[in-house]
């Protein structure tokens, strides 16, 4: 299996720490708003990534932290007139309750920056000791030039950086670089104790000591959105590497930006489209398959056309279970257990294992789905055999079930046509019941001119989207 690592930029043989496990780590959200679609984009890729690592036989410890103590939580709090602890477990369910709507499995570990005040206290404690920290007036700082290495992860070089500044140097700091890991509290702002002021920690420290605590010293697999890359991920490289001596992550994995008019979509822009109120357009799981639909890699531009096409293409694969389901009368198949396994349904298997062994390119596993979808159409046409069929479609449940994909699931469809659709095809099996067969061909047109296509099958009338 390849991987692309950010770090070399260059794709790379995962090869893990222990044989078949896998420590991965994530960093989730700042619990201020709910989660745009930018964001719902970074929760399913990892999803898929840790789904298909499980299918590969990994135990995967994957764990994902909230950071819910920062400048604009408390801000929220200030303007609503309430704690930034409400603001933060308001957010947090909301979080949890939208990523179960996108089929999102739950983390391992759900760690918060407030619960875990003692351990970054302490790893700010081993920076000081070891010199690579200092304190000023209650701040304290980490002092990037003792880190030779700082910029291995960006490309970006120290005194580049400090040639580009062009504002005041904030007080307290040696060099314009260095960044806040402890700093005091504000009046009435949320504040816990530590050996150099009553205050709170930096951003960038609560990964580092959330991963440390949580799967150790050194993990396998490091993710998180692209703009994480500086300053972020490089700042937990330098925090924890200087404290351990190891190297922090093994693999660093970057998901692209959601853009709309081509521009990053992002809160501070206020050019975002949250999940829930698109969830009120378009259902989760067409969401989640219009994410999977390209590389984790690569940008995806937003807009509800996009959303449109994408509920087309989950409805196309839907159809065709039904049709392969309605074939079987929608029961276990003898003669699907005694026949010889379907080659070409092992070979769609093949194709999708390839593409999601290629840095998990979901884009390229989804076209060997459709593959698999369109011969399977075929199969269904020419009346194959019965378990010619159901292996296709244990296949096609199998493949999609990796992705995260309900093929069950019946919220792709308008709740008021479909209850329109099946009235008017219980009308027409009371009249073809009452050999009335003028007004059943009558209402079979009547579906046609709405693009339904009606099946008769031993399991009974189905019927699907003329697509």
């Amino acid at each position: 299996m390849k991987v692309y690592n950010t770090m070399n930029r260059k794709k790379e043989t995962l090869e893990t720490l222990a044989p078949k496990k896998i420590k991965m780590y994530t960093c989730g959200q700042t619990v201020y708003n709910d989660i745009h679609m930018g964001n719902a984009r970074f929760y399913v890729v990892f999803d898929a990534i840790r789904r298909y690592l499980c299918h590969k036989g990994y135990d995967v410890n994957f764990v994902q932290n909230f950071t819910d103590i920062d400048d604009k939580i408390i801000e929220k709090a200030n303007a609503e007139g309430c704690s930034a602890e409400e603001i933060a477990e308001r957010y947090i369910a909301h979080t949890l309750q939208d990523l179960a709507a996108l089929n999102v499995l739950p983390a391992t570990a759900y760690p918060r920056a407030t619960e875990e005040i003692s351990g970054i206290i302490e790893l700010i404690e081993s920076l000081i000791d070891k010199g690579f920290a200092y304190e000023n007036n209650g701040t304290v700082f980490y002092d990037v030039s003792k880190f030779e290495s700082y910029g291995k992860l960006s490309g970006k070089k120290v005194d580049e950086l400090e040639a580009g500044v062009r504002i005041e140097v904030e007080a307290g700091k040696r060099n314009p670089s260095d960044f806040v890991l402890w700093k005091p509290a504000k009046p009435n702002e949320p504040k816990w104790q530590s050996p150099w002021s009553d205050g709170r920690p930096g951003w960038h420290i609560e990964c580092s000591a959330m991963a440390k605590k949580y799967l150790g010293d050194e993990i396998d697999i490091h993710g998180g959105a692209e703009d994480l890359i500086f300053p972020h991920h490089e700042n937990e490289i330098a925090q924890t590497e200087a404290v351990t001596g190891k190297s922090f992550a093994r693999y660093w994995l970057h998901c692209g930006f959601i853009t709309t008019d081509h521009r990053k979509m992002s809160k501070s822009r206020g050019n975002f489209f949250t999940l829930r109120e698109m969830s009120e357009k378009f259902p989760p799981e067409v969401i989640r398959f219009y994410f999977l639909s390209g590389h984790y890699r690569m940008p995806m531009e937003f807009n509800e056309a996009v959303l449109a096409a994408a509920t087309q293409s989950l409805q196309r694969i839907r159809t065709c279970y039904e049709r392969l389901l309605g074939a079987e009368g929608g029961e276990p198949c003898e003669e699907a257990r005694g026949s010889e396994p379907c080659e070409e349904a092992e070979k769609f298997k093949a194709s999708f294992e390839a593409a999601m062994d290629d840095d998990f390119n979901t884009a390229d596993a989804i076209t060997a789905i459709f593959e698999l979808v369109k011969y399977a159409n075929i199969c269904s046409d020419s009346q194959a055999s019965q378990g010619k069929l159901a292996q296709l479609r244990e296949v096609l449940v199998f493949l999609c079930d990796i992705l995260g994909i309900t093929l069950e699931s019946s919220a792709l469809e308008n709740t008021e046509e479909t209850e329109e659709i099946e009235a008017l095809i219980a009308r027409r099996q009371e009249a073809r019941k009452n050999k009335d067969f003028a007004e059943a061909d009558r209402i079979r047109d009547e579906l046609s001119r709405m693009g339904i296509v009606l099946e008769d099958t031993v399991g009974g009338v189905r019927w699907r989207r003329n697509s």
